[in-house]
C-alpha cells in the first residue's frame, strides 16, 4: 500500500520531463530567451522553465493530496499542505513577473520584497512551526508571536533572495535544488514528518527531470520562477519540519553568497569571464561571489577551466556540508 506513495513521484517527474521540451519550442517562438552568458557564442535559450517545474510539483502534490484523503482516509496535515502550496504558488507567480517583467521593465527591490512577503502569509495564518527555541544563556525561550509575525516572514525573504543570488551556471539552481531539498526530505523522514518528505520529493523528481535539459550545455534556463521557489522552499520545509538549525547550515553557500554579494553593492554579476577560447577567466579583480573563488581555485589547479567544472565544485561543497550536517545532527537524525 505504501507503494502507492510512489505515484505522485512518478508523476512530478514525468508531467515536467514530457512538458518541458514543448516549453522550449514555444518560448523559442515567441521569444521568451536569454542570452547564456558564460559562453562566447551568446546562444539565445529558451527561459523560465522553472514554470514547469512548478507545474509538476503541484500536480505530484495534488495526487499525494488525494492518495492521503481518498485510499489512507487521512486528513492529518492538510492544513500545513495546503499553506505550503499556496505559498509556493504566490511566490513563483512573483518570479514569473520577474522574469517577464523585470529585465524589460524592472521589478523593483522594494516591489519584489514586498511581493515575496506576501507569499509568507498563509505560513503565517495558520501559526506554522514550533515557537520554543534555544537561545544561550536564557535556555528554551517561547518567542510568542514574534515567531510568525518576525522569524516566518524574515526566514522566508531570505531564502527566496539568497538562492537568487547563487545562480546563472548550467544545472547549477536545480542541481543544487535536488541537492538541499532532497537532503531535507531526509530529514524529514528521519524526524517523523513523512508527508513533508514526499512533497519534497516532488521537488526533487522534477528538479531531477529539469535538470537533463538544464545542465551544460543548456537548452532552458529556470528563470527566478524557480530560484525563488526553491529557496522559498527550502526554508518553508525548516519551518514546518522544525529543523531550522539544519537547513540553515547546509545553506551556508547561499549566505556566503549573500555576503559577497552585498559586497559588490548588489550590482556584480556571478558569471565568469569566457575567453577567446571559450574557458572562463575571473571577471573581477576581487570576489563578489562563490563562484568567482571556485574559478580562481580551479584556474590554480588546471588551464582550462569549464562552466561545468564550477558547477560541480559547488556541488562538492554542498555535499561536504550535507556529510558534516549527518555528523553535527546525528542526536537529531540517528535517535
Amino acid at each position: 500500500m505504501q507503494s502507492l506513495l510512489f505515484i505522485p513521484l512518478l508523476t512530478s517527474f514525468f508531467v515536467t520531463m514530457l512538458v518541458l521540451p514543448s516549453w522550449i519550442k514555444k518560448a523559442k517562438k515567441t521569444r521568451l530567451t536569454g542570452k547564456d552568458l558564460n559562453k562566447l557564442s551568446k546562444l539565445e535559450i529558451a527561459e523560465s522553465g522553472g514554470i514547469i517545474v512548478i507545474l509538476g510539483f503541484l500536480i505530484g502534490v495534488l495526487i499525494y493530496i488525494a492518495i492521503k484523503t481518498f485510499y489512507f482516509k487521512d486528513l492529518t496535515n492538510l492544513t500545513e499542505i495546503f499553506a505550503l502550496t499556496t505559498s509556493i504558488i504566490i511566490i513563483s507567480y512573483v518570479g514569473i513577473m520577474d522574469d517577464f517583467f523585470g529585465w524589460k521593465i524592472g521589478l523593483g527591490k522594494k516591489t519584489r520584497i514586498f511581493l515575496v512577503l506576501g507569499g509568507t502569509i498563509p505560513l503565517i495564518v495558520i501559526n506554522a512551526g514550533v515557537h520554543q527555541v534555544l537561545i544561550p544563556f536564557f535556555g528554551h525561550t517561547n518567542l510568542g508571536l514574534i515567531y510568525p509575525l518576525f522569524l516566518i516572514p524574515l526566514g522566508i525573504l531570505g531564502a527566496t533572495i539568497s538562492y537568487n543570488f547563487l545562480a546563472g551556471f548550467n544545472g547549477l539552481e536545480a542541481g543544487q535544488g535536488v541537492l538541499i531539498i532532497g537532503f531535507l526530505s531526509f530529514v524529514s523522514y528521519k524526524t517523523g514528518s513523512t508527508w513533508l518528505s514526499i512533497l519534497g520529493l516532488c521537488m526533487v523528481v522534477s528538479l531531477l527531470a529539469f535538470y537533463f535539459f538544464n545542465k551544460y550545455p543548456a537548452q532552458v534556463f529556470p528563470g527566478d520562477v524557480l530560484t525563488y521557489s526553491i529557496g522559498a522552499l527550502i526554508a518553508i520545509m525548516a519551518i514546518l519540519g522544525n529543523f531550522e538549525k539544519i537547513a540553515i547550515f547546509i545553506f551556508i553557500p547561499y549566505i556566503i553568497e549573500t555576503i559577497l554579494t552585498i559586497r559588490g553593492r548588489l550590482v556584480k554579476q556571478c558569471y565568469g569571464k569566457p575567453n577567446k577560447e571559450g574557458f572562463l577567466e575571473m571577471p573581477y579583480k576581487k570576489i563578489y561571489s562563490l563562484t568567482h573563488l571556485f574559478i580562481l581555485i580551479l584556474s590554480k589547479i588546471k588551464k582550462r577551466v569549464y562552466e561545468k567544472d564550477v558547477v560541480y565544485l559547488i556541488f562538492l561543497f554542498q555535499l561536504i556540508l550535507i556529510g558534516l550536517s549527518l555528523v553535527f545532527f546525528r542526536g537529531v537524525l540517528f535517535t
